[in-house]
């Protein structure tokens, strides 16, 4: 009998990490010269002739939830794949997947949602498709979201000064530009979007102290290049910041050590992880960006992203180092722990 897909192969993580690149990658690897950033290089965008491009499915459970729904996901998502890259997001198309017998104010409403978040975006939806299938044949709605975007003189002067304080070959922000010395700053408070979906989803309780922090980043992203010095940024969505930081880790072949009592988690994550014991660095995220940036900019970097309403609670994590390999975590109580990647998300249908 031939091995068959699971929840888990495409939940982020190494499981979903091997269906790619033994599946995946195995049809569509091409080497272009017009294409600088591939489909193997894994990041959350490709660049084409200086065109930034990312898509995204979205089958969240539940479709609505404490602090966003389905829409709002899936434009904020988007937009931050591309933002993530140094680029300027500028369109977006919208695909609809209905199941027959969807109510129509339910639609309504994530469609006010798509526009309210694109209008925060200032990123519009210009192009789409819809399609309704069989009752059955899904769980009521599937969103795919695509999205373009442009290098801007932002991305060139931030390069720039990163050139100042260390040897910088490539032209756009990539998992793979990471260096020793480097500093890792998370934008906010870790774990929010997962465990607002799992209460509410399960009626934990946990959603009156939590809600998602679904939100678009790319005005974040235009504040952090104005100061310059990033290297790397990504948003740390399925497998949550431990899966970005080990593949951050990875494709730049380092090592990063990360002070555990530096991550910033609310009251509420907490707690939800210590009851269900999950690990909160392993829950999603859909309004953070992790940030990779030279040591020199590091303290700037970290005072600006503070001034902005989504980085009130910015800290510096840890740093990048050449003495241990992958991703070692100091803990609060003085040891040290290896930060695996997970094998999946420990909860699934998040976005």
């Amino acid at each position: 009998m031939s091995d068959i897909i699971t929840i888990a192969d495409g939940a982020g993580g190494e499981k979903e990490d091997r269906l790619i690149k033994n599946y995946i990658l195995r049809y569509f690897r091409k080497e272009d010269a017009d294409i600088d950033v591939s489909l193997e290089h894994l990041d959350d965008s490709s660049v084409i002739r200086d065109i930034v491009f990312t898509t995204d499915s979205h089958t969240v459970k539940p479709l609505f939830f404490p602090g966003g729904d389905i829409g709002s996901l899936a434009v904020a998502g988007t937009v931050n794949d591309i933002a993530v890259m140094g680029a300027k997001p500028l369109a977006l198309s919208a695909a609809f997947v209905i199941e027959e017998g969807f109510e129509k104010n339910r639609f309504e409403k994530v469609l006010e949602s798509m526009k309210r978040t694109s209008e925060q975006a200032k990123v519009p939806i210009i192009t789409g498709d819809t399609k309704v299938v069989e009752k059955g044949a899904l769980q009521e709605l599937i969103v795919n979201t695509s999205g373009i975007g442009v290098r801007t003189s932002l991305l060139d002067d931030n390069m720039k000064e990163v050139k100042r304080y260390r040897k910088f070959d490539t032209v756009w922000l990539l998992d793979s530009n990471l260096a020793p010395g480097d500093k890792i700053i998370v934008s906010g408070k870790v774990g929010e979007h997962g465990i607002a979906l799992l209460s509410f989803r399960e009626g934990y309780g946990f959603e009156s102290k939590v809600s998602s922090d679904v939100a678009p980043i790319n005005g974040l992203m235009e504040k952090v290049l104005r100061v310059g010095g990033i290297v790397a940024a990504k948003d740390p969505t399925r497998g949550g910041i431990a899966n970005t930081l080990n593949e951050l880790s990875e494709k730049s072949r380092v090592g990063i050590l990360i002070d555990e009592s530096e991550i910033p988690i609310s009251d509420g994550v907490r707690a939800a992880c210590e009851m269900l014991g999950i690990d909160a660095l392993e829950i999603g995220n859909e309004g953070k960006v992790v940030l990779g940036v030279v040591k020199e900019k590091a303290e700037e970097v970290l005072k600006e992203i503070k001034k902005h309403p989504l980085g009130k609670d910015a800290t510096i994590i840890g740093e990048v180092t050449e003495n241990i390999k992958g991703v070692i975590l100091e803990t609060l109580i003085g040891g040290h722990r290896v930060l695996h990647k997970p094998i999946g998300d420990p909860i699934p249908r998040i976005c």
